[in-house]
């Protein structure tokens, strides 16, 4: 509980920072301006490779990680991408990665945290005098230091995703003649990575294919309303894969949800039992998926795709023999409309209020002191 209670926390006190920055709203209208100037695409289609793991982990799931932007990044590069270039087109790097315009402005970001204080604010209180003054003002410098921060963050990204074994590398990036690492001409790698030949697997637009299993498709507004910036990497894991799900079996989606035992989701993706209960518990409070009631019928194989792991996938579980019966899920994209900040903000707070009340009421269990009723 006090993990859970603290993390919370600590997500609402990042996510609050990034409101009083503006910085989700600059990366959201960094990224509108791109999709404005560009082609206007109604969807980003996602090759499924990204997801798949037959039997170990993906290389989604291996981005799946506490600190660090790698997946967004990777995400937010396959989106400018789609702005910009026609089905096909092979992809070239166009945007320096700080500066105006830059793949520094696409990323938000909450600062530097002081502990000790408990404030953002401590290294400008901190300031020399004579650094304090040839700053212009209070907030160009915090933009500034955040210029800083997010460039050193997508580095890391860049870092991570070039790191991936070799053939599941999903960026290359030069050498200098020293050894030192060109991440200004760093190149996009397909979702299935960079292969294991030695011409790498370079990035090209896809087209939406005509095997469900093939690709999958992710609304503009999950880029443009703030979602990308705000939502943890296993949520965003959790998302991408009931999206796939729902491609995978649409009338089965439609009807009675989709759902993912244990096994299976291991087997199929990598992704595992707390990042998948915990992705999709907030992103039903976030109201990016819901409930749908569990069909009647047992043992109905119900995806419309037929190859084995499909079937074994959309086999309903057999209630005799299951601990317990899997949640069975429907996406709704209507949610993406909604400001992602403002959504958060307010679920958050409200499971906060919650953690801090159970943990309330548990101290006081364990004490022996019950508060007096009236």
């Amino acid at each position: 509980m006090a993990d859970a209670q603290e993390t919370n926390e600590r997500r609402l006190r990042r996510l609050r920072q990034m409101r009083k920055t503006r910085s989700i709203t600059n990366a959201s209208e960094a990224l509108a301006g791109i999709w404005q100037a560009g082609k206007k695409p109604d969807s980003i289609i996602l090759r499924s490779t990204l997801l798949r793991a037959d039997g170990a982990r993906s290389r989604l799931t291996k981005l799946v990680l506490p600190r660090g932007i790698a997946l967004r990044f990777y995400l937010l590069a396959v989106f400018e991408a789609q702005c910009r270039l026609d089905t096909g087109d092979p992809w070239q790097n166009v945007l320096p990665l700080k500066g105006g315009e830059s793949w520094s402005t696409l990323v938000a970001i909450d600062g530097a945290y002081d502990s000790r204080s408990g404030t953002y604010d401590a290294a400008l209180e901190n300031m020399p005098p004579e650094l304090r003054g040839r700053a212009r003002s209070e907030e160009q410098w915090r933009e500034g230091k955040l210029e800083t921060l997010r460039l050193q963050q997508i580095k890391g990204a860049l870092r991570t995703l070039a790191e991936l074994e070799q053939e599941d590398a999903l960026v290359t990036m030069p050498q200098g003649a020293r050894g030192q690492r060109l991440y200004e001409h760093f190149s996009l790698m397909k979702e299935s990575g960079r292969g294991h030949k030695q011409t790498p697997d370079s990035y090209t637009v896809p087209a939406v294919h005509w095997e469900a299993a093939k690709t999958i498709t992710l609304p503009k507004d999950f880029f443009l309303k703030g979602w990308i910036q705000v939502l943890n990497p296993s949520e965003v894991a959790t998302w991408l894969i009931l999206r796939m799900m729902s491609r995978w079996a649409p009338t089965k989606h439609h009807t009675s949800g989709v759902f993912l035992t244990t096994q299976l989701r291991m087997q199929a993706f990598g992704l595992r039992d707390d990042a998948w209960e915990d992705g999709c518990q907030r992103l039903l409070e976030f109201g990016l998926i819901r409930h749908a009631k569990s069909p009647e019928t047992e043992n109905t194989a119900g995806g419309e795709d037929t190859s084995p792991v499909m079937k074994a996938l959309f086999s309903q579980p057999t209630r005799v023999r299951q601990r317990y019966e899997p949640h069975f899920w429907q996406v709704t994209d209507s949610g993406l409309a909604k400001d992602a900040a403002e959504t958060l903000d307010r679920e958050l707070t409200l499971r906060q209020k919650g953690l801090d009340a159970a943990a309330t009421n548990r101290a006081q269990h364990e004490t022996g002191h019950t508060p007096a009723h009236e």
